[in-house]
């Protein structure tokens, strides 16, 4: 019997545990080098099939933008499948915007893996990747639904397996605009690229574990918006280490592997700022929403 309604799917969050650039292509876009690491802070979405096409969000926290990236992906999706049917989409957003966790990316990603399912479409996941690279860099990377070290512009991914990690993550109140990094003659754009192979065994992995590389884009940010050197000293001091995510302002600290983390979340964060213990995920929850064979 086909489906009608898909409710209470989430949309992880990610972290970069190292983020490099390593050049440019002709065109501008930076390419660049990561291990993306999907957590368990979540938005929670939910779709109830329509068969009149229409497309619509309804917010069940703060306001979104009138047409975000959950919507143009759906919008995306109908046209490229000339599908005849439509979505009511209701998010529940818990994902700070503004902090280069991805949470509009993984919205995206959860909105064409629902809808390919409550559409009846069966795409494979390599359609759907394609679908989503033409929405975001970062959306392939939650519909391909592993760990990751991410090549190119976010297009190019090998999966990881990753040790259940924990990771304090502090959003403060401001959030950065991304393109103010880019710009920023501070940005280093050099770095010598590292070589894949070099993080697939035990090794590899262990040196990812213990906080291998940075994130260039840390000490524009942190003149951009200081309030990330502050979250990243706040972190520091309890943890021993702290980074910056994506472009910012969330800043991480690993916080162990074992079943507790090493220490709580500060409890005097400065007002407006959000923290939370996370933990990291082996796959995509919704990972098994999409075929690897091409159908």
């Amino acid at each position: 019997m086909s489906l009608t309604t898909l409710t209470d799917v989430a949309a992880p969050a990610k972290l970069n545990l190292f983020l490099h650039i390593v050049g440019r292509r002709s065109d501008g876009y930076h390419l660049l080098q990561s291990v993306f690491v999907l957590v368990d802070w979540c938005d929670t979405l939910h779709f109830e099939r329509r068969t009149d096409a229409l497309l619509q969000r309804h917010d069940l926290g703060p306001a979104l933008p009138a047409d975000d990236l959950c919507l143009r992906a759906a919008r995306a999706l109908q046209q490229a499948s000339g599908t005849a049917f439509g979505a009511d989409i209701s998010i529940d957003k818990q994902v700070p915007w503004g902090a280069g966790m991805g949470g509009g990316s993984s919205d995206a990603a959860s909105t064409l893996l629902a809808l390919n399912r409550l559409w009846d479409l069966n795409w494979s996941r390599s359609r759907l990747m394609a679908l989503g690279l033409s929405l975001g860099a970062d959306v392939p990377f939650f519909i391909g639904g592993h760990n990751a070290f991410v090549e190119g512009i976010g297009e190019r991914l090998t999966p990881l397996s990753l040790p259940r990690q924990w990771f304090a993550v502090v959003k403060p109140a401001a959030s950065i605009e991304t393109r103010a990094i880019f710009a920023s003659p501070l940005l280093a754009r050099d770095h010598v690229p590292d070589i894949v192979e070099g993080f697939l065994d035990e090794a590899g992995i262990q040196k990812l574990v213990e906080g291998y590389g940075s994130n260039v884009m840390q000490p524009p940010a942190e003149v951009e918006c200081p309030q990330v050197a502050k979250a990243a000293e706040v972190l520091q001091a309890r943890f021993g280490n702290s980074r910056m995510t994506g472009s910012g302002s969330a800043v991480f600290a690993r916080a162990g592997t074992g079943d507790q983390p090493l220490a709580t979340m500060p409890s005097d964060l400065s007002e407006g700022w959000v923290g939370r213990m996370c933990r990291s995920l082996e796959l995509h929850p919704h990972r098994g929403w999409a075929s690897d064979e091409q159908v």
